[in-house]
């Protein structure tokens, strides 16, 4: 982050100085809403991170697809190091930062898969290339040349031909449901704002405060 006063700054988190009546998924709806028309590339983009059973993380970009008060949703292999992971620890941490607004977001929270027909509706939303490299792809596992990649696309598309092409059973959603959620906002001098959201259980109340930048 620069350092410099000339450079433009946001005017600061959205909801103001105050706390008490903020709705941390409304506050976030406006933030992503203002990154749709403001951040050029991939605003949807976010780091999720992981664990292995024996606690070493793993950190790596995914799309958020569906987002609201019930979490945020994303989807991936079951069968890769992320979706092993996230079903045998059953938690997840992310960040979305949105450069050209000096914003991020971090979340942190249990992780649960969405119910199957939830995946089925946003597979079915995919492009025809996705849907069928979701089936050829044998995500995180040994590739032994990009040849054999498009061996096994080619494979599948034969296979399906002009048919519509089902969701792979390995193939859904996760929605990490936030107990921590905080808002930053850069400024001057790096005295940066910094909002945070945090409560108990998915089904608690949220308590609210701000921390030092």
């Amino acid at each position: 982050m620069n350092d410099s006063s000339s450079m433009k700054h946001p005017a600061g988190l959205t909801f103001g100085d105050s706390l008490e009546a903020v709705d941390p998924f409304a506050a976030f709806d406006a933030w992503m809403a203002e990154a749709k028309t403001g951040e050029p590339r991939d605003p949807d983009a976010m780091a999720i991170a992981t664990v292995d059973p024996d606690g070493m993380p793993n950190v790596r970009m995914v799309l958020l697809k569906e987002w609201g008060p019930d979490g945020f949703v994303f989807y991936t292999n079951r069968r890769s190091v992320k979706g092993r992971e996230l079903d045998g620890q059953g938690k997840a941490a992310f960040v979305l930062y949105w450069k050209s607004l000096s914003r991020q977001v971090r979340a942190r929270g249990p992780v649960s898969p969405v119910p199957p027909e939830q995946s089925d509706a946003y597979f079915a939303s995919r492009p025809r290339g996705a849907q069928v490299g979701a089936w050829a792809s044998q995500q995180s596992r040994p590739l032994a040349s990009r040849d054999e990649l498009k061996q096994a696309v080619a494979e599948m598309e034969k296979k399906f031909g002009n048919d519509p092409v089902p969701r792979p059973p390995h193939w859904i959603g996760f929605r990490l449901v936030p107990l921590y959620l905080e808002f930053w906002s850069e400024q001057p001098y790096r005295l940066h704002d910094r909002a945070v959201f945090t409560r108990p259980t998915p089904d608690a109340p949220w308590s609210r405060t701000r921390l030092y930048p």
